[in-house]
């Protein structure tokens, strides 16, 4: 691909918009589970949620509606390893669904994935050129 243009920079992932059919448990997990607050309700089917820095959409679809695109997950980055493990067991105890256990990776990062109950996987990392280690 021929770049000849200077690419702009890019502050960072803002947010990611979810479609589900599921709409009340999955805002439900994100924010009583994950602990996101709410920082728009513009109606019954809308939720847009904040852990501060970011912005998770949530709009509501009927049951029988057909995705028109796939999300393979949704990344959550805390402080530290141990804070992975503390998730993990966070989790596990509000009976989420479980993908993987927590493991250390090669580049260092240590995580694991769940699922929200729309699906769609949910990874908690710890990375530690983004988490300031």
């Amino acid at each position: 691909m021929k770049d000849s243009k200077v690419r702009p920079n890019l502050l960072g992932l803002h947010h990611v918009a979810l479609r589900t059919s599921n709409y009340d448990a999955t805002r439900t997990f994100y924010t009583d589970v994950i602990g996101m607050s709410i920082e728009w309700e513009p109606d019954a089917d809308n939720v847009y949620l904040t852990s501060g820095t970011d912005n998770l959409a949530i709009h509501r679809v009927v049951e029988d509606a057909s995705p028109s695109q796939l999300l393979d997950h949704i990344g959550f980055i805390v402080s530290n390893a141990r804070d992975v493990d503390a998730w993990y067991e966070y989790l596990v105890e509000h009976d989420v669904e479980i993908v993987s256990s927590p493991r250390t990776h090669r580049d260092g990062a240590r995580s694991f994935y769940c699922l929200d109950p729309a699906g769609v996987q949910v990874q908690v990392i710890h990375h530690p050129p983004l988490s300031g280690d």
